[in-house]
């Protein structure tokens, strides 16, 4: 096993070809990785499997698919931490490639992170061609180099993100989703450090109407406003936009065409000039820095004729749904934490039916099959089922945990680390399952912890953050 914490990575794909390289930079690392590799399949309508050929040789017992729910990343990354355990939750985007000193770094960098600190975000490098000058679409691409809190290598504190609930998955793409998380951590009184990792994050091909498609983001910029204040921008780094411009672009042009409708030729006139100047400025705003081939000019021109009417349209779209926004139910709270001695009765809701909000498991005869007071990995073989049952909890997002008497330690039978790494064992058979609990007593040493006795049942409750009566214990 590797020194320092554990840390699992969660990375969400649609199944882009670039998911390859990702995997392959990652199974060649100079070191092995700190823990599982979590890929939330969020491809709507899957044809076929996610990865035909299986993962890498060296990634192939670390790897465990989940099956998103085709909402958009935030709401894949939160199918992917909690499936996990781990104490820090590593996510990265599809489309980079870690450095072959990746998870040495990553190591280094959690290590290095006091209680205090709630998350740790990588270092981005946008390669760009050195013999011209970059397009419009690279120097988008390039400006994620000085985004704060970007996931496309971040992590975070698995109980960082019980305590905030995760993403929002009111953002539906990715778009300030990320800074989103980050201003809420902040405002919790966590610190998000930067660290020493690196992945380069290279420029992929796009259409030539990707920066319109882009403009969909001036809908969550309403939301963010409404979340965390009108200088949301200032507290997430994020540079002021040209969104006013882009809305006086368009009233001209509206005013101009409706002037004309009108037959007032004089007012129709004025505004599709004003349409016009604030079109070519902004053409050449994004002309000057470029290439200026033909392509790309024609580009731009085309683009900066539709874009501020595409910004200022999906803007209006955000303050219409503002109110149902804020509304959903997606961002209710969990359960609030209670003691065991709580009443069961108020924490269930006077007895309604609900889904349990963690399912607690046995280990010997449930998980696998049973061999006495077995201290070999080599020995562990999964009872039939185990691992489709398991996967389906994984998909419906419920948390899991092991509880397991383990006598066998005081009897002198076994050490605690033939247990471990039998632990180990079944979840590379079985996939991540979450905290582990077990008791090293022998039957007669009058612990709390001894099933029946509840004290690993407590135990388990406490590091998933949820009340013991509302486990299923298996």
């Amino acid at each position: 096993m590797n020194a320092g914490p554990r840390a699992d990575l969660v990375i969400p794909t649609v199944g882009r070809p670039s998911l390859r390289e990702l995997l392959a930079a990652l199974a060649v690392g100079r070191r092995p990785l700190p823990g599982r590799v979590l890929l939330v399949d969020d491809r709507r309508d899957p044809e076929g499997p996610l990865l035909p050929e299986g993962p890498p040789l060296r990634l192939e017992n670390r790897t465990e698919i989940l099956c998103g729910p085709g909402a958009g990343p935030a709401a894949a990354r939160n199918v992917g931490w909690r499936s996990s355990g781990a104490e820090w939750i590593v996510f990265l985007d599809d489309d980079v490639i870690p450095d072959p000193d990746w998870p040495a770094r990553l190591l280094e960098d959690l290590a290095g992170s006091g209680p205090g600190v709630g998350g740790n975000g990588g270092r981005l490098r946008v390669p760009v061609p050195k013999d011209r000058r970059p397009t419009d679409w690279e120097r988008n691409v390039k400006g994620l180099e000085t985004a704060r809190w970007i996931t496309a290598d971040m992590a975070y504190r698995r109980s960082v993100l019980e305590e905030l609930d995760g993403f929002d998955e009111r953002f539906p793409r990715a778009y300030r989703e990320d800074a989103d998380l980050g201003l809420r951590a902040i405002a919790a009184g966590y610190r998000i450090e930067r660290g020493r990792r690196s992945v380069a994050h290279p420029v992929r091909p796009a259409g030539r109407f990707v920066s319109v498609r882009l403009q969909a983001g001036n809908a969550d910029d309403v939301l963010m406003r409404a979340l965390h204040g009108p200088g949301w921008r200032e507290s997430a780094g994020i540079p002021a936009g040209r969104r006013p411009r882009h809305v006086l672009t368009t009233a001209a042009g509206a005013f101009g065409l409706a002037g004309l409708l009108a037959r007032r030729r004089r007012l129709g006139a004025l505004g599709l000039v004003g349409w016009l100047a604030g079109t070519a400025e902004f053409a050449w705003v994004r002309i000057a820095p470029g290439p200026r081939t033909r392509d790309e000019v024609a580009t731009m021109i085309l683009t900066s004729a539709v874009l501020p009417a595409a910004a200022t349209g999906y803007w209006l779209l955000g303050l219409a749904r503002r109110r149902s926004l804020l509304g959903d139910t997606r961002r209710a709270p969990r359960p609030e934490k209670k003691t065991p001695d709580a009443s069961a009765a108020d924490t269930l809701g006077n007895g309604r039916d609900q889904r349990p909000e963690a399912v607690l498991l046995d280990r010997d005869g449930t998980l696998i099959v049973d061999v006495p007071y077995n201290g070999d990995p080599e020995r562990v073989e999964a009872v039939p089922g185990a691992r489709g049952a398991l996967d389906r909890l994984r998909r419906a997002g419920v948390p899991l945990a092991v509880v397991s008497n383990q006598s066998g330690i005081a009897r002198g039978f076994l050490t605690r680390e033939q247990v471990e790494a039998v632990n180990e064992r079944v979840e590379e058979m079985l996939g991540p399952l979450g905290p582990w609990a077990f008791c090293p007593h022998a039957p007669d040493d009058g612990c709390g912890c001894r099933k029946p006795a509840p004290g690993l049942v407590f135990r388990a409750a406490e590091e998933l953050g949820v009340h013991p009566a509302l486990c299923a214990v298996i």
